[in-house]
């Protein structure tokens, strides 16, 4: 009997913990209509997945339409660009570039003036790779003609054409291939407010004529200019050479000039050139009895060097000297006309952009050395130019005169503001 109401006992638990758990499985389930209102939130929830999907389709189209667009445009620029190749012989050329650079001077001592002393247009045009037009234009002393103290000139005005990858030529107006600073000589290239007198006097810088000129490089370490063109004319002038410069202004060309020049620079800051020029009568006469044949001869050297990560050394040094065959010349001195200087300098970088050098400058020159009379002149010069950017330079310098003829000598302080672009 115990045994069988065990048995009993056990089943009935049994039935009650299983009605129990359906019990609360029943509690747990959600209704009919609590089913059917979660199949139509689902189903709100998949329209708008569906019409952020169609949105997003919409922008990737119209993203393809640009791009088929944009390539569109692309072509048709190329098109233009194969149609200006065309017309020009080869793309990217045809162009026309515009420069130029000034100087303001103030010269104090006896002279106490102040002039803006030039003021230069570049204008060049390359037609093709091979094919170059370079000009300049000038004003000098601010303002010019009939009576006034200013000069209009044209000093470059030349096409130059490619022979080869090395070699080249021009032919035009042109400056001559001769010492340091008759081909550069913008204000922020050189140390002082007047260029050197050196170079003015004796080779005699800034100096063009009309010819036609052949440059190239012989290797890496060495370069050549050999150049045929007008030459000086001297007549009534006594021999002077800087104020027999013809300017190419309708000058006689009775006689031609030959000009050659070889320049090393093997090492990196470091050039050595020297020129040789000849011309069979600076006078341009057309009698072979009074021919006055010249010879200019001149070295050179310009280096500049860092020593270290902003500090540069600089030092120019030059010497030059014309040999006039001419009875009249040697007469009055001038058979032999002959100058030097020697420039060091030491320039700091600031910063990116702003820079200041030190130099000294220490000229003889000498238009009448032929004869036995002390006719030179000695000048030194020290000061400083500062560049608050490599193109625009503010100088300053103090120059000494130590001349035979004293009562020229005009010791005095220079100052100058100077720009190229």
């Amino acid at each position: 009997m115990t045994k069988n109401f065990m048995k009993a006992t056990v089943s009935t638990l049994a039935i009650s913990l299983a009605f129990s758990a359906s019990s609360a499985l029943a509690q747990e389930l959600p209704s009919k209509e609590e089913m059917w209102q979660m199949i139509l939130k689902q189903q709100e929830q998949i329209k708008k997945l569906e019409a952020i999907v169609g949105i997003t389709n919409e922008k990737v189209n119209e993203t393809a339409v640009k791009v088929a667009e944009n390539q569109e445009k692309i072509e048709a620029t190329g098109d233009v660009l194969d149609q200006v190749a065309s017309i020009d012989g080869s793309a990217g050329h045809n162009i026309t570039a515009v420069g130029g650079y000034a100087e303001l001077h103030y010269n104090g001592g006896d002279a106490d003036q102040i002039d803006l002393h030039r003021f230069v247009v570049f204008l060049s045009h390359e037609f093709t790779e091979k094919i170059r037009f370079f000009s300049e234009f000038e004003v000098e002393h601010s303002i010019a003609g009939e009576g006034k103290v200013g000069e209009v000139e044209i000093e470059q005005a030349f096409v130059e054409m490619d022979l080869s990858e090395n070699h080249r030529v021009g032919v035009g107006l042109q400056l001559i291939p001769v010492g340091i600073i008759n081909e550069t000589h913008e204000p922020p290239t050189f140390y002082g407010v007047e260029r050197n007198n050196v170079e003015k006097n004796i080779i005699p810088a800034t100096w063009w004529e009309a010819g036609i000129k052949l440059s190239g490089d012989l290797n890496e370490s060495i370069s050549y200019d050999l150049m045929m063109h007008s030459g000086l004319d001297t007549t009534g002038k006594g021999y002077n050479i800087r104020s027999g410069r013809q300017k190419v202004g309708k000058a006689p060309w009775k006689n031609t000039a030959f000009t050659a020049r070889v320049s090393w620079h093997g090492i990196p800051g470091v050039e050595v050139g020297a020129t040789v020029q000849y011309q069979d009568d600076i006078t341009q006469s057309s009698t072979a009895d009074e021919n006055a044949s010249a010879t200019l001869f001149e070295i050179h050297t310009n280096i500049n060097r860092a020593v270290s990560e902003n500090a540069t050394i600089g030092f120019r040094a030059l010497y030059a000297q014309w040999n006039v065959n001419a009875v009249e010349a040697e007469l009055i001195g001038r058979d032999t006309q002959r100058g030097w200087y020697v420039e060091p300098s030491y320039k700091i970088a600031l910063n990116n952009e702003h820079s200041v050098g030190f130099f000294a400058r220490y000229s003889v020159w000498d238009n009448e050395a032929g004869d036995s009379v002390d006719s030179e002149f000695k000048q030194t010069n020290f000061g400083v130019n500062y560049w608050p950017h490599e193109n625009v330079v503010l100088k300053l310098d103090y120059q000494i005169d130590n001349f035979a003829n004293s009562p020229s000598e005009d010791n005095r302080i220079n100052l100058g503001v100077g720009l190229q672009f």
